[in-house]
C-alpha cells in the first residue's frame, strides 16, 4: 500500500475532521489538519477527538490569524495544497 500526503480542511464537521486525519494515520498516511473559517469549538467531542490527533502526532493549524492553533496563511495554505496527494474537505 502506497502512503500519500493527505490534506485535511476542517470546514465543517470540526469533530469528524479530527477523527478522520487521526484514522487517516493507521494506514501510514502523513495528515496535516487545517481548520478552516472559526475557531475550534470547546466540547466535550472535540476535546476527545484532540486526544487523538496527539497520539497521532497531527498538530492542527488554523487559518485565522487569531486562534489558538497556528496561523497558516493563504499562501502557505495553497502550497499545502499543490502538495498533497489528495485534499479532502470535511
Amino acid at each position: 500500500m502506497n502512503t500519500k500526503n493527505i490534506l485535511l480542511l476542517g470546514r465543517r464537521d470540526q469533530t469528524e475532521a479530527m477523527r478522520v486525519a487521526a484514522g487517516l494515520t493507521i494506514f501510514g498516511h502523513t495528515v496535516n489538519l487545517v481548520f478552516m473559517g472559526r475557531d475550534v469549538e470547546d466540547t466535550p467531542e472535540n476535546r476527545a477527538q484532540a486526544e487523538l490527533l496527539e497520539l497521532s502526532d497531527i498538530e492542527p493549524l488554523s487559518t485565522l490569524m487569531d486562534s489558538d492553533l497556528p496561523y497558516v496563511p493563504p499562501t502557505a495554505l495553497q502550497v499545502m495544497c499543490l502538495e498533497a496527494d489528495a485534499v479532502l474537505s470535511i
